[in-house]
């Protein structure tokens, strides 16, 4: 039936000059396509922008054709589909050509000739309207590009060429179509066997393939033909097309770096390398000219000229033939002119509003890790981009992510090859530069020095980040071999060679500086909490996926910081060789060898009970052990304070005071700049929760005091200058641009500026009268007559004397100000200190939510509450705030679990949930408020214990048993109190016209104990009518309305109580509504909506629950609600 199709399509074309019958199809055709409306719609779809649209409805095109049995609609869809490549709308031209080509691929019985002829009749590029020209341009192309995508244009060689020499016609049109034709005919040729372009292309292109060099599009077209036809493409067919026998010649030089140029500056906005380049790289390697197209094109030409595009192709044609080179040339281009031109790319564009190269390389690089085998081409690449240095100190970061792909006798090659360049620098080995502004400045006359320092401060935390990066694949020999080595060298040194030892087997050429010292000590305590934290190494992947909770010890079951400080431990009692930098005194090695004999106690009785207790303690004991090395004197005592609470602890004595000790310990040791620290902590606190007294809880509370703070002299808040400064030091030495240096002056200016305004005026005003006395005692000097001239040890004298009391002026400002930052500094570290302290109180409420010291943590967290709300709100402020009350909220008054027995507790939780309702009510924030309402609902919860809400009773019982089965579940809740508390506190929220309570604190009462409901009730029903002001009114209704709607507040209620108080809500509801005389503003409005929705659930209830022998009590509340009603309907009040 398509063939048949197709022919009348084709005579149709042919019968055309015959009006008649064109006439007679056409009006055929119509009336047929008017009836089918889904048909038509396909068309429109295809057309539209969005490319899902576009597929979805070129599928279901081919779908319906598929099914349908009308010959009209499938010639229909080929006139309609190729008088859309020419389309004004740029996204309908590509959707038609797509459409176009999966017609064709499914009804392969249409001739493509057929479709190609009727191309270039309903595009034709011969018509004289230069209007039309760029369509019919873009028509035949698609029309091409279309027959093209089918897959079946290979089977046709005559079509074929004249599809090829179409796209050759249409190069003369690059105004439209740019390199569109070209790049097409590159794709045709990677498509077509051998001999079709033998048989068939290769006369048509012979003109293209001998004028190569005139374009970069036609010279790609040759580089396709030498690759895929280099049995057509000898020698001698390119000897007589080019002249040479090669394409990379010394004569062809010129012509291809100017080529290049202009592939690369037409590439820009794609950001990509062009297919030329990476053809003519392929191509210079296939005729043995690589190092003469690197050294010539590459280096001589492209990298010289300076225009952004060139340097980039440069670039990536660099990580493109990574994977294409053998060893020699990859030497040959990572010591390149180009790599040094990155290097410098990638110091330059430090700042972030600049394009940056090196996110791309990163990919090229590790694409090639990740696809190379050969282990020697891995170590060149590594070694290559880790040598390019900027005065010493490598341009990639240390923690390139490239190093996961690496194989692991590679890895261990580059271990030991980054070892060896700490302990003895090759300065000539590395490709090293210096940017203009270093050159300028020339601020290390040292340069050998400078560039040992920062070459070591790039080695250190790049062999632990090995360690860190859990994406490498090593092995824990290697983990062992990098924490042994920076151990060594952060803590020791070797005066002479030791055999023993493999750290100091060699020593270093250069010795470490203290500087470079302080940077290994905090590279190794970073990666010792990483190794906390590393999972399992060198096991089978079956008893890995078993154990992939096991964390932060060897294959062997020991602390990686166990085996570490036995480490150390070798190291000082090894002898004269091996030397600690800061040696221990006889107290401080006695700590050291009792906290070896402490852990290894822990370590056996770990093994019998196998409890993470004594894990906890080993952790402490060795952590505070590793830190002697770094700060020997407060470290010893800590020990020691640690020694005599463990030994405390084993004989469990009535008074605990070790608990206050062990608390007094965590707090110093949580106030140290170290996660480590903090972490270990943290642990050892959970553990020693149970045995809290409730002078050890306060301890931590009185953190958090300002009264004890503002006594205490700061001296348990502590950090580490150097660690904060670190990052601003790193800048200053590496960063390039002018840029920054100006923007870090001109805010130092500004933060001067406001130093000085904010000086105070005792100051000035002393300066002053000190300047008064200075000038009138000069005038004294020179005489009675201030007209007559001094001399001029007069005027020295006077100008010595003012000088003085400038400078003394200038002294005092400056200490002001010193002051000044002084105290904001330590505002910072204190706060900081205090948000690393609630962690404590975290896992306090989280751990031991039944013991009876939780509550004495509620008051002095609400203190915590008002004073961040009323404080200055720093982002460090809202963190401490927003922390606080997660804490609060979360762990303690959400929290499903609470003290059970608090019988001897009872009168003391009531006095405060007293407390907590009072500073309710006289907050200034509801926020704050809310916190202390919920505090009061958590007491309120423990008091009446953990029995059923509300009792269960059934409908017959009288009143009395109600009530006296309501007292019997509310254990030590004294119920007349509370109820006279919370009444006390709806009386204010309903009367007071600045409340700082809420509607949503009384809901959640309500919700979560109705029993408490039936007192407050009176109270609500009567600030329906009598509130303070309208908001308070409305208010009422919606709680009485929710209050009504709880299922359980029926079962505390008997019928008649029931009855009754929805009667006096009727009553109250309809009493409001005759004060409502008209609405001013939107109070009013809101209230009046209130009261009707309220209305609507009672009539509802009234109507389902009340029986029909009452129904007349309430007939005549429904006819003054409906007056009403209509009374506003009547004067057009909006409800």
């Amino acid at each position: 039936m398509a063939v048949q199709t197709v022919s009348g399509m084709n005579g149709m074309e042919v019968a055309s000059k015959k009006t008649k019958k064109t006439s007679n199809n056409s009006s055929k055709e119509g009336g047929i396509l008017q009836q089918n409306r889904q048909f038509l719609d396909f068309f429109w779809d295809i057309a539209k922008p969005d490319q899902n649209v576009r597929l979805a409805a070129t599928e279901n095109l081919i779908q319906y054709l598929k099914t349908s049995d009308k010959s009209d609609e499938l010639k229909y869809t080929f006139k309609r589909l190729v008088d859309g490549l020419a389309a004004t709308r740029e996204p309908a031209r590509p959707g038609f050509s797509l459409a176009l080509a999966q017609v064709l691929q499914c009804f392969e019985e249409v001739p493509l000739s057929t479709v190609l002829e009727h191309i270039n009749q309903k595009h034709s590029l011969r018509k004289g309207n230069k209007k039309l020209i760029r369509n019919a341009a873009f028509g035949n192309f698609f029309g091409v590009l279309a027959l093209f995508q089918s897959g079946r244009l290979v089977k046709d060689p005559k079509v074929l060429l004249q599809c090829v020499q179409l796209l050759q016609s249409l190069a003369e049109y690059k105004e439209h179509l740019k390199d569109l034709p070209q790049k097409t005919l590159v794709d045709i040729l990677s498509e077509i066997p051998e001999s079709i372009f033998e048989e068939v292309l290769f006369e048509a292109l012979q003109s293209d393939l001998q004028s190569a060099f005139t374009s970069p599009e036609r010279l790609h077209l040759l580089f396709v033909g030498l690759q895929k036809f280099p049995k057509v493409l000898k020698h001698k067919k390119i000897n007589k097309l080019l002249g040479t026998s090669s394409v990379v010649t010394q004569e062809n030089i010129p012509k291809l770096v100017e080529l290049l140029k202009i592939a690369a500056k037409s590439v820009i906005k794609e950001m990509r390398l062009p297919g030329v380049a990476l053809d003519a790289l392929k191509i210079a390697l296939k005729e043995d000219a690589f190092e003469l197209f690197w050294k010539e094109v590459v280096e001589n030409g492209l990298a010289r000229d300076d225009s952004r595009p060139c340097l980039y192709m440069c670039y990536r044609l660099l990580g493109a033939a990574l994977p294409l080179l053998d060893k020699d040339q990859l030497q040959l281009i990572l010591h390149s002119n180009v790599m040094l031109r990155y290097g410098e790319h990638v110091v330059f564009t430090q700042p972030a509003d600049r394009f940056k190269f090196s996110p791309e390389m990163e990919r090229y690089v590790d694409t090639f890790l990740e696809s190379c085998d050969d282990s020697e081409k891995q170590m060149t690449v590594l070694i290559g981009f880790s040598s390019l240095t900027n005065q010493g100190c490598p341009v990639i970061p240390t923690t390139w992510k490239v190093i996961k792909h690496v194989k692991p006798d590679v890895l261990q090659k580059y271990i030991n090859w980054l070892k060896d360049m700490f302990l003895q620098p090759d300065i000539e080995s590395c490709l090293d530069f210096t940017t203009k502004r270093q050159k300028e400045k020339q601020e290390h006359p040292n340069m050998k020095s400078q560039f040992v320092f920062r070459l070591r401060k790039w080695i250190i935390p790049r062999l632990a980040n090995i360690v860190d990066n859990f994406e490498v694949k090593k092995e824990e020999s290697q983990v062992m071999d990098i924490a042994r080595f920076i151990l060594f060298h952060a803590f020791f040194d070797a005066k002479l060679p030791a055999i023993d030892i493999p750290e100091a087997e060699t020593v270093v050429s250069v010795p470490l500086n203290d500087q470079s010292r302080s940077q290994v000590v905090n590279a190794f305590f970073s990666m010792l909490f990483n190794l906390n934290y590393l999972p399992l190494l060198g096991k089978d992947p079956v008893d890995m996926e078993k154990q992939r909770h096991v964390l932060g010890v060897t294959s062997d079951g020991i602390l990686w910081i166990h085996w570490l400080v036995r480490y150390a431990d070798q190291l000082l009692s090894h002898g004269k060789p091996v030397m600690a930098v800061k040696p221990f005194t006889e107290e401080q090695k006695g700590a050291w060898d009792r906290m070896l004999h402490d852990v290894e106690k822990l370590q056996k009785k770990s093994k019998k009970s196998n409890s993470m207790e004594y894990s906890a303690y080993q952790q402490l004991l060795l952590l505070i052990g590793i830190h002697l090395f770094k700060a020997p004197e407060e470290s010893a005592e800590l020990l020691n304070d640690v020694h005599s609470c463990l030994k405390k602890a084993k004989k469990k004595e009535e008074e605990p005071e070790w608990v206050e000790v062990m608390v007094e310990i965590l707090l110093s040791l949580y106030s140290q700049p170290s996660k480590l620290f903090r972490m270990v902590s943290r642990n050892v606190f959970k553990k020693i929760c149970p045995f809290l007294t409730k002078n050890a809880l306060q301890l931590i509370l009185d953190v958090f005091d300002p009264e004890a703070e503002q006594n205490e002299e700061g001296a348990i808040v502590v950090t580490d200058d150097k660690d904060q400064k670190k990052s601003s030091e790193d800048q200053e030495e590496e960063s390039s641009s002018d840029e920054d240096s100006s923007e870090e002056d001109g805010d130092d200016d500004k933060e001067s500026d406001n130093d000085e305004l904010t000086v105070d005026e005792d100051l000035n005003e002393v300066f002053r009268k000190q300047l008064m006395e200075a000038l009138q005692a000069g005038k004294s000097l020179g005489g009675e007559d201030s007209d007559e001239e001094v001399d001029d040890e007069t005027m020295m004298a006077l100008d010595e004397n003012l000088s003085s009391l400038f400078a003394e002026h200038k002294k005092r400002i400056q200490a002001k100000k010193d002051e000044k930052a002084k105290i904001r500094e330590e505002k910072i570290l204190r706060k900081g200190f205090k948000i690393k302290v609630l962690d404590l109180i975290e896992v306090f409420v989280t751990k031991q939510p039944e013991s009876p010291l939780v509550f004495s943590v509620i008051e002095p967290m609400i203190s915590l509450i008002e004073q961040s709300m009323s404080s200055e709100s720093t982002q460090q402020d809202q963190d401490f705030l927003r922390k606080t009350a997660d804490i609060f909220m979360n762990g303690l008054c959400k929290s499903r679990r609470y003290c059970k027995d608090v019988s001897e507790l009872k009168d003391d939780l009531h006095d405060m949930m007293e407390r907590l309702l009072k500073r309710a009510t006289k907050q200034k924030d509801s926020s704050v408020a809310l916190y202390c309402f919920s505090a009061s609902l958590y007491l309120f919860k423990v008091l009446k214990g953990n029995k059923t809400e509300q009792p269960q009773v059934e409908e017959k019982k009288s009143k009395k048993k109600i009530s006296s089965a309501q007292t019997g579940v509310l254990d030590c809740l004294d119920l007349q109190r509370v109820t006279s508390l919370y009444q006390e506190a709806l009386q204010g929220f309903m009367t007071k016209r600045n409340s700082p309570l809420t509607l949503a604190m009384f809901l959640d009462l309500f919700n979560r104990f109705p029993f408490i409901c039936k007192p407050l009730l009176s109270i609500v029903l009567k600030a329906v009518k009598d509130g303070a002001r309208q908001h308070q009114q409305a208010q009422a209704c919606s709680l009485l309305q929710h209050a009504l709607q709880n299922s359980c507040l029926k079962q505390t209620l008997s019928p008649s109580e029931w009855v009754d108080i929805v009667k006096e809500g009727v009553t109250q509801v309809t009493e409001t509504l005759k004060m409502i005389d008209e609405i001013k503003v939107k109070v009013d409005q809101e209230k009046l909506i209130k009261c009707f929705e309220l209305l609507c659930f009672l009539i509802k209830t009234i109507t389902k629950q009340v029986r029909v022998s009452r129904f007349h009590v309430f007939f005549s509340f429904w006819l003054l609600a409906l007056s009403r009603i209509d009374f506003y309907i009547s004067h057009s009040i909006p409800y």
